[in-house]
């Protein structure tokens, strides 16, 4: 999962088109579901503030009342997210006074999975009475990020809520969350931006983030690398991602050329070989690729080579954020990458 951007006040337009169409209709549990970089955060964060606000409107919070101004501080004291704790602090949220004494006297880390105390924090959050009138709220992401013990723990309050409690789940993989969980939430799933939209909101954020020279041609190549998600093509902007660089890494991997890749954390190399498996697949059976141009791509292999090194990666994909030996599983990569596509190693 790529983190999503906290930095942008105003929703982006495919995100507002959506939040308009959920405030028109009833429900006290909503599920957000897509892939990764649609904004499920973004629109369960205007839901949830829109719930909350004083003054909202028939197209999403007034932004400026107080009630707005405590979401946007991450103080308001009738709404609680519920997340792993390696998200919140990324997205600036902060943690419980118990949680956080632990983590800096070093008793354990941030922890990457939604935790069973933090939902029974929330459970009872949910059992009381609204402080500013408004009701409240609770924001559960990346929902599939709780264990069976959290979700359990969440499904009696989701079948019976209290009167004045509402739910928003956002979810990058559904299919992870218990049938029970999903069938106690309306669903709403993520619509995809138009290109030009994506393309003119991603080049607004990257120029307002750390890129204020982007060129309408590097922001082609950030959607293309993120297969048309617009948060995570805002994560390869913000890394410094280069439409050159782009361009040239197919084929400097299938030559074992590593230097791309060497400094990028385990997780966004599997990503990069997934992608260009799944490209090299696309174009053996006659489509498009998705992630890379067409003329960036080495000459796909047979089909069974192809298949069986896609196996592979989804078999690192199950160990990636807990490797044994990080320096001994990308010297794997590179040489199952390199006999996947038939290449020798280069002469040194």
């Amino acid at each position: 999962m790529t983190e999503p951007s906290h930095a942008a006040t105003v929703p982006a337009p495919w995100i507002q088109h959506q939040l308009s169409r959920l405030l028109g209709q009833r429900g006290h549990a909503w599920l957000l579901q897509g892939p990764s970089g649609l904004g499920q955060y973004e629109l369960g964060l205007a839901l949830a503030q829109a719930w909350l606000c004083e003054a909202p409107t028939a197209v999403g919070p007034c932004g400026v009342c107080s009630s707005c101004h405590l979401v946007g501080s991450h103080a308001h004291p009738d709404f609680v997210v519920l997340m792993p704790e390696t998200v919140m602090l990324a997205l600036g949220w902060p943690l419980s006074e118990s949680a956080q004494k632990e983590i800096d006297d070093k008793k354990r880390k941030p922890s990457k999975e939604i935790r069973v105390e933090a939902m029974r924090d929330t459970v009872a959050f949910a059992q009381r009475t609204s402080a500013r009138g408004r009701g409240t709220a609770v924001l559960v992401y990346p929902a599939e990020r709780m264990n069976h013990v959290t979700a359990n723990a969440l499904l009696k309050t989701l079948e019976e809520p209290p009167g004045d409690t509402r739910f928003v789940l956002a979810s990058e993989a559904t299919h992870q969350l218990l049938p029970t969980i999903r069938s106690r939430c309306q669903t709403h799933a993520m619509s995809w931006p138009e290109p030009a939209e994506a393309l003119e909101w991603l080049l607004a954020q990257a120029r307002t983030q750390g890129a204020p020279k982007a060129t309408a041609e590097e922001a082609r190549v950030w959607l293309l690398a993120a297969g048309g998600r617009p948060d995570d093509a805002l994560a390869w902007a913000r890394a410094g991602l280069s439409a050159q660089s782009w361009g040239l890494l197919p084929k400097a991997l299938a030559q074992g050329d590593w230097t791309t890749l060497a400094d990028w954390p385990a997780a966004q190399q599997l990503e990069v070989l997934q992608k260009l498996c799944h490209d090299l697949m696309a174009s053996a059976s006659g489509a498009a690729p998705r992630f890379f141009a067409a003329e960036h791509l080495p000459t796909a292999p047979r089909w069974g080579i192809l298949a069986r090194w896609s196996r592979e990666l989804m078999d690192a994909a199950r160990t990636v954020e807990h490797p044994f030996n990080p320096g001994l599983m990308q010297e794997a990569w590179i040489a199952s990458t390199r006999q996947a596509l038939g290449s020798r190693p280069p002469r040194g």
